[in-house]
């Protein structure tokens, strides 16, 4: 179980969380919660106060919501409360339970490799009826996706995010493999080709768990290490954030520890080609064609646009294993942060009821999605001239829409399909959200295994 939670305590202190709207009725109940009304309590959002009994000493602690429109609100006691062990006072229940738990724990998270900061000691009681293994197994996984995320690339390439993988297999019992070298110019060429440019070898890594004869699931994520935009580069603004640019791959194994950790009734296939987008005499050039793992010749019409062809190997091998559902996640396209923003995803799938389920799902664990069309009027724009493909359609709009298009003509065979375009990233810190990489979808995609492969 997670430090951050205690499973019980005589001498707990009692955390109380008001509303702006409910502030007033509930300051009035007695005078010395009328007291923090005359030192200027209304319940606005961040507001976190300490309630004195009659002798001056503190009962309570009391946290300003706000609208109450923030499920993981309680995070910020966590971040701000003095070391000690609290529980559950007045909460609503847009902020208790399941979700008081895991915004504690969130709160507890910081980045602390390279400068070390002073963490919370402060430790809640876990509510009545939750699961603190399962909150804890939920936390550890996004603080994965959040530490590989917030890793800079001199520190994370591709055989540190091997690494990394390797260390989850091994604390699972899951199978690892990693092709390399000739044979991934052999078999895997457009994970070869977006590697070429850097000494940093790039590999397919491969993750394989559970009993055979169950469903198939298949996670592939996006894992480029960094992304210069190679020859076609990008401008020094634009490269910033760019260690983010495997923050699929992360999100991937952040689904794959809870799901492995709730030891789900499924073969779990993880997939994650791991390269780095760089600028040399040996990266490819735009106008270059590549054959692909599938067999389709691909033209690089810009080299920036490399995430999808690393994902097209991957997903043409995911593919001809025909598992039930073949889920690949990538920070793909700026169009995609254009269309929706930072903070809900937009996700592509011809499958009603998973498109269904994972809106649903998202929305009952605070963690949203939108899906888009995959819009088939669109297809023309991924024509070329000398190629079955190009890797950049000839169309100004839609980027997310027409990146999904060319991703989806390396899916066959699976049952089910579905792409995932998140940002992997926090660009407004929020209690428990610091800026800096984040596990966007883990959690609404871990739910969705959870409800069909949990018995």
């Amino acid at each position: 179980m997670h430090p951050g939670l205690a499973s019980g305590a005589t001498a707990a202190i009692p955390l109380h969380a008001v509303t702006s709207h409910d502030a007033r009725a509930w300051l009035a109940k007695d005078s010395q919660k009328r007291l923090l009304s005359e030192l200027g309590f209304t319940g606005a959002a961040g507001q976190l106060m300490p309630l004195p009994n009659a002798k001056g000493t503190i009962r309570a602690w009391v946290l300003g919501l706000g609208e109450g429109k923030d499920a993981f609100a309680l995070a910020l006691a966590a971040e701000k409360l003095p070391a000690g062990t609290y529980k559950l006072g007045d909460v609503p229940d847009c902020c208790g339970g399941a979700n008081a738990a895991l915004a504690w724990i969130m709160g507890t998270y910081i980045f602390d490799r390279y400068k070390k900061k002073p963490r919370t000691k402060a430790r809640l009681v876990i509510p009545q009826g939750i699961d603190g293994g399962e909150i804890s197994r939920i936390a550890q996984n996004l603080f994965l996706a959040r530490d590989l995320v917030n890793v800079p690339a001199n520190d994370m390439g591709p055989a540190e995010l091997e690494a990394a993988v390797r260390s989850l297999a091994r604390s699972h019992g899951a199978k690892l493999s990693v092709i390399a070298g000739a044979e991934l110019d052999k078999n895997y060429p457009l994970i070869a080709a977006v590697g070429a440019g850097s000494p940093r070898s790039p590999r397919l890594i491969e993750l394989v768990w559970g009993r055979p004869n169950a469903p198939r699931v298949t996670l592939v994520g996006k894992g480029v290490c960094f992304d210069s935009g190679g020859l076609d580069i990008k401008p020094s603004a634009g490269m910033l954030t760019m260690k983010k640019d495997m923050g699929g791959a992360a999100c991937a194994l952040a689904v794959a520890g809870m799901a492995m950790g709730t030891k789900l009734d499924m073969r779990l296939r993880v997939l994650i080609p791991a390269v780095e987008n760089s600028v040399s005499g040996t990266a490819m050039r735009p106008g270059d064609v590549f054959k692909s793992r599938k067999g389709l010749t691909v033209e690089i019409g810009n080299t920036d646009a490399e995430g999808r062809l690393i994902l097209a190997d991957a997903l043409a091998d995911a593919d001809a294993e025909k598992p039930e559902l073949l889920i690949d996640i990538a920070t793909l396209t700026g169009a995609a942060r254009s269309a929706t923003g930072m903070e809900v995803p937009p996700f592509f799938t011809d499958d009603e009821k998973l498109a269904a389920d994972l809106m649903r799902l998202g929305t009952e664990v605070q963690d949203p999605l939108w899906r888009l069309p995959l819009w088939r009027g669109y297809e023309d724009t991924l024509t070329s001239r000398v190629a079955d493909l190009n890797n950049n359609p000839a169309y100004n709009y839609a980027g997310a829409i027409t990146a999904a298009l060319f991703l989806n003509r390396f899916v066959e065979k699976a049952k089910s399909w579905v792409h995932l375009d998140i940002p992997a990233w926090i660009d407004r810190p929020k209690p428990g959200r610091p800026v800096g990489g984040e596990a966007n979808a883990a959690r609404a995609l871990y739910a969705l295994l959870k409800e069909r492969y949990g018995g």
